[in-house]
């Protein structure tokens, strides 16, 4: 089983940038980035895919963007321009499979 490893939230003004990592304990094919607010169902952010392909929601397209470090099995989600709206819990995910990483915090306030 792979295991993945979130860190790089926190609490950030509107405007601000965070850059999240998601570091898994195996080679990373395709991630999926999450994310979840109390009471809402988990909405899809992003994908990195093979290839070094990624997607975005349209909510997020044009702010976020993926990367990878393949060196380092991290995949990464560089956040610009944060909105209020983008507070939530930021999870990843191996596509195709049930591995998720633990989830951070991300807030964007003044």
């Amino acid at each position: 089983q792979v295991q993945l490893v979130e860190s790089g939230g926190g609490l950030v003004q509107p405007g601000g940038s965070l850059r999240l990592s998601c570091a898994s304990s195996g080679m990373i094919f395709n991630m999926g980035w999450y994310r979840q607010v109390p009471g809402k169902t988990r909405e899809w952010v992003g994908t990195y895919g093979s290839g070094g392909i990624t997607n975005y929601s349209d909510s997020v397209k044009g702010r976020f963007t993926n990367s990878r470090d393949t060196a380092k099995n991290t995949v990464y989600l560089q956040m610009n321009n944060l909105k209020p709206d983008d507070t939530a819990v930021y999870y990843c995910r191996i596509l195709g499979t049930n591995w998720w990483g633990q989830g951070t915090q991300v807030t964007v306030s003044s």
